[in-house]
């Protein structure tokens, strides 16, 4: 059976060793997904000497059926919709301004518990890797990747220590590099692939991040 991992920070430190080639260059940044892809890009930054932070992504849920995605939105204001769903569904601009509205102010929040003052990093005309504790399904990934590509950077690597193959190969078609440690099948839960797969904390993000 595939190794597996201690905890989220061993997870780090196995993925930076696939991403040296990314180390100490001014043009590259790293971003973790909260929560628990935050100490998995803390440790990949702290590794390749590059800098660090969060990207907060929502889903919007079709009202009344919120388990189903009509689109995503992230931190800078960036929206992400899926006009196949608004299409189908016959869903109205303002149905879609309201769940947006409501997410955004989740957004918001958790971007002041997490960076608090501090000014977003600059996504533009850099390579940007994208780091999450594992794929399962990839909704939140591929909605990050949708959302940084209307940002304009140079290059998007997804970084995760372990994914369920198909989901890999899909996220492949999306960003320009996918880097996993582990892809094991039968997949079933990321948290099956970590000793300690404990919950991530707002506080214990906030303690990654110099103040």
């Amino acid at each position: 059976m595939t190794a597996r991992f201690r905890n989220r920070a061993d997870a780090g430190r196995a993925l930076a060793e696939l991403l040296t080639a990314y180390a100490g260059r001014d043009d590259v940044i790293v971003l973790g997904l909260p929560r628990g892809g935050v100490p998995v890009a803390h440790e990949v930054a702290r590794r390749l000497g590059l800098p660090l932070d969060v990207l907060v992504v929502r889903k919007l849920g079709v009202p009344g059926h919120e388990e189903l995605a009509m689109g995503a939105i992230a931190g800078s204001g960036v929206r992400v919709v899926n006009h196949d769903v608004v299409r189908e569904l016959g869903l109205s601009e303002a149905a879609i301004d309201a769940v947006a509205a409501r997410e955004e102010q989740e957004v918001r929040r958790r971007e002041t518990a997490y960076r608090g003052d501090r000014v977003p990093l600059d996504v533009a005309d850099r390579v940007v890797i994208v780091v999450d504790d594992g794929l399962a399904t990839g909704a939140t990934m591929r909605a990050a990747v949708a959302a940084l590509k209307t940002l304009a950077p140079k290059r998007l690597v997804v970084g995760v220590p372990t994914a369920a193959p198909p989901v890999r190969d899909e996220l492949a078609r999306e960003a320009d590099e996918v880097v996993c440690v582990i892809t094991p099948e039968p997949f079933g839960a990321v948290g099956f692939w970590y000793d300690d797969f404990s919950q991530t904390t707002d506080d214990e993000i906030r303690t990654l991040f110099p103040a």
